[in-house]
């Protein structure tokens, strides 16, 4: 098996073009592909897994453990020819400037895989050079596969840029590429479009994977990779599912780390999709549900006016069943979302709380939460890792609520109290990784056991 990391001198420098592109044209070419993502991101690897038809997953090596991360991609990776990870950021930037946690240099290491270094080379020539050598100079363990130029604006500029690289610095030159408006990825908030409110045409991943066959040495690339041996672990067994777990999944929610879904699989849970823009009633027999993340703001008007599934919720929270809901989920939760001019949604009031979108930024970064008491999703004490990022907040509190959170961020501030309890329904913006902290997903199914034995008791008497 091949394998190799993408990374960035910044970010913006074309990772996720790239990326998209090389997935493409090794897909068309009959190549095995699995790929991964660094850091905490939902929305590359929608794309990446659009393209391969199959999941991406996430890495991360300030969430995760050194362990989990090997253990995912030599799960994952099994039984391919060519492993792809895109990195995140540049290649150095991680958690915080003192340390490389988080980076994408990281997990190059942990996975001893080479690097394909891509350079934004606009308004420069012999300069980047000087660029690449630094990044080959600044941490001696690191393995480079090739360099791509990116934003290159001629055929002459591309020599100057490769006349540079002789006897200057090691790394071989793979690529450079045109700027072409054809193949860019829109933005939204810090993110690209979804995969799933806005997949990639075939048009656009035929012109991808046409832009990285002409201009990308893909077989010289290939050639460079050394062959990796990957050491299998162990896989878990499966459990007989024991329970039914409804989780929400459309173009409003869509926020979903793979892992989570199948750590609910492994440990007895039998996942049901559903939609709550289109679907009227949740599916039938439900013990538990999973709200994730998402856009729900872009389609406030859709949802709002699926009044029975949004009272069928409600209904259901107040029984007892089992929700876990974050960001995207936990607004639908509330009782109202406000867009940013003021006109409001009713949502399902399972919480009481009203939710105002922002025209900035509200919060971004990594989280570690603590629990305060014993919840559905872990005893007191239990500590899980994951990540916030959203564009709106709580203007109103109308009733009564637990919080169960105590939240430490990568600014040193501890004591944010957060994840809101009622009943059994737990709610907050940060979107968790079950990795960090599988007990979790345990718990979550022993309450979805106990809440189907209540049910069954009721049903008898």
């Amino acid at each position: 098996m091949k394998g190799f990391i993408i990374a960035g001198i910044k970010s913006g420098s074309g990772k996720t073009t790239i990326t998209l592109g090389i997935l493409a044209a090794l897909f068309k070419k009959g190549i095995t592909v699995s790929v991964f993502k660094v850091g905490p991101d939902f929305i590359d690897p929608g794309h990446h897994s659009h393209i391969i038809k199959k999941p991406s997953r996430n890495i991360d090596g300030w969430m995760l453990s050194r362990d989990y991360n090997y253990r995912c991609f030599a799960l994952n990776s099994a039984n391919c020819d060519v492993a792809v990870v895109e990195g995140v950021m540049g290649l150095f930037d991680g958690y915080d400037g003192k340390s490389e946690d988080g980076s994408t240099a990281q997990i190059a290491k942990w996975l001893n895989l080479p690097v394909v270094l891509i350079v934004d080379a606009k308004s420069m020539a012999r300069s980047v050079a000087a660029i690449i050598k630094g990044f080959e100079e600044f941490d001696k363990d690191l393995k480079f596969a090739g360099v791509i130029f990116n934003n290159v604006a001629s055929e002459r500029h591309l020599n100057y840029l490769k006349d540079s690289l002789a006897g200057n610095v090691n790394m071989p030159f793979i690529g450079g590429i045109a700027y072409d408006d054809k193949i860019s990825i829109p933005e939204r908030h810090l993110g690209l479009v979804t995969s799933e409110d806005n997949p990639l045409s075939a048009e656009t991943i035929n012109n991808l994977s046409y832009i990285i066959e002409k201009n990308i040495l893909i077989e010289r690339l290939l050639n460079i990779l050394p062959d990796i041996n990957v050491i299998t672990p162990c896989t878990l067994d499966l459990i007989s599912p024991k329970v039914r777990i409804g989780v929400a999944k459309d173009r409003a929610f869509c926020f979903y780390y793979q892992d989570n879904i199948d750590f609910l699989n492994l440990f007895g849970g039998e996942i049901v999709y559903f939609s709550p823009i289109s679907d009227c009633s949740l599916p039938e027999h439900l013990d538990g549900i999973y709200l994730g993340g998402g856009y729900p703001e872009l389609f406030l008007e859709e949802l709002s006016k699926n009044k029975s599934l949004l009272n069928q919720i409600k209904k259901k929270s107040d029984e007892g069943i089992p929700i876990y809901a974050e960001c995207g989920g936990f607004m639908y939760l509330c009782n109202s979302i406000c867009e940013k001019d003021g006109k409001g949604y009713e949502m399902a009031g399972c919480f009481p709380f009203d939710i105002k979108m922002l025209p900035r930024l509200k919060a971004l970064g990594y989280r570690e939460i603590t629990l305060l008491k014993d919840t559905i999703i872990g005893k007191r004490g239990s500590k899980i890792r994951g990540h916030e990022f959203h564009y709106s907040e709580i203007i109103k509190n109308n009733g009564e609520f637990e919080t169960v959170y105590n939240v430490s961020t990568k600014a040193n501030i501890n004591d944010i109290f957060e994840g809101y309890q009622i009943s059994r329904t737990i709610g907050s913006y940060i979107h968790l990784h079950f990795g960090s902290c599988p007990d979790s997903v345990k718990t979550f199914i022993d309450y979805c056991i106990l809440y189907k034995k209540e049910m069954r008791k009721n049903n008898e008497t």
